[in-house]
């Protein structure tokens, strides 16, 4: 048998999607009509997207998607080392500690956990950060990366600048990744962020700056907005998408693996020229990845949602090449590179 250079490889996903929906004449009629129900579908690239209901809270989201990937992979709970938690500082309750919670509720009782945000880049941080935890740790063999993502609560229909943030969804999601797996491999990461951008998009009331009183208590509860949407936007046209594209170059770098191989995009969602405009630059044809138009965005669930249903696609098999890329406010931008199948 030959052996193996230490490597860490994906198990299995687990998803959890919440059955209600808001359609796009639902967020149309939101607007106020400003936006039509058909550029919803054409531009925004919204058919339908999941909401919560009563009992969808991110972190019981995020229990139930661990939940569900241990259920598709086998993996005994009790042999979970690290959980690292993407889910939202939206919560249940604020201060408590989401992967210590979902740790309990899913019977990792010989896990440590921890939380970690990097708004919608985290599950790519995150797999990131696992992997490099195994690599350098003997005690740590198994890691989940799972949290659950219902931003779009704060969303504001009527607030023509957060056209962008209209897809927010959401969902839960949890991918299992263990050392020396010997397929299914995790390979090079990039990040970047820039702190320009830190506060031009954000929560404006409800923090230690601009608390909830009485008398701005219903504005709170909606208030995501560009704090700073001129700086935002010229910035982003700046940088944005050369970010993006050296955050994949370097990926694909520190990976080994020809950018040319590349055979499935687990992206976010976004507006639809965007996606195409991405697509196409990667020399790539939309049947090598999936479009969540009918999901919307779930913030950092999406690079793991976009995998299983690429798997429970046939979209992936041993061999594909996958990609997932990410980006979020603050901003960050985040590439990484999976080589799908029995390792080499």
């Amino acid at each position: 048998m030959i052996n193996q250079k230490p490597n860490v490889g994906i198990v299995g996903t687990g998803i959890y999607v919440p059955e209600k929906r808001m359609t796009a004449k639902e967020i149309s009629e939101a607007t106020q009509g400003y936006w039509t129900e058909e550029a919803v579908k054409e531009k925004l690239g919204i058919i339908e997207k999941s909401v919560p209901d009563t009992e969808d809270g991110t972190q019981e989201m995020g229990v139930k998607a661990g939940l569900h990937a241990i259920e598709r992979t086998g993996i005994d709970p009790k042999d979970i080392d690290l959980i690292l938690c993407m889910g939202e500082e939206w919560k249940e309750y604020p201060l408590t500690t989401s992967g210590i919670y979902i740790q309990e509720q899913i019977g990792a009782v010989n896990a440590w956990a921890i939380d970690i945000q990097q708004r919608c880049c985290t599950t790519v941080a995150a797999m990131k950060i696992a992997k490099d935890m195994m690599m350098s740790d003997d005690d740590i063999k198994i890691a989940m990366v799972v949290g659950g993502y219902r931003n779009g609560d704060f969303v504001d229909y009527s607030d023509k600048n957060m056209s962008m943030m209209y897809n927010l969804s959401a969902g839960g999601g949890a991918i299992i990744l263990k050392k020396n797996y010997n397929k299914n491999l995790l390979l090079g990461s990039h990040i970047i962020s820039d702190g320009s951008l830190a506060r031009d998009a954000g929560v404006e009331i409800g923090g230690t700056t601009n608390p909830i009183n009485k008398e701005n208590i219903d504005e709170a509860y909606k208030s995501l907005r560009l704090m700073n949407p001129q700086h935002m936007k010229d910035r982003l046209n700046e940088v944005s998408m050369s970010n993006w594209i050296n955050c994949i170059d370097k990926a694909f770098e520190k990976s080994g693996v020809s950018k040319d191989e590349l055979g499935y995009l687990a992206v976010l969602h976004f507006k639809k020229s965007m996606y195409k405009y991405m697509i196409d630059l990667l020399n790539l044809t939309e049947d090598q990845s999936i479009y969540l138009n009918s999901y919307g965005h779930m913030g950092q669930v999406d690079q793991i949602l976009s995998l299983h249903l690429g798997l429970e696609n046939n979209k992936i098999n041993d061999g594909t090449v996958i990609s997932m890329i990410a980006a979020g406010i603050g901003y960050a931008w985040a590439a990484n590179v999976i080589k799908w199948g029995p390792a080499e």
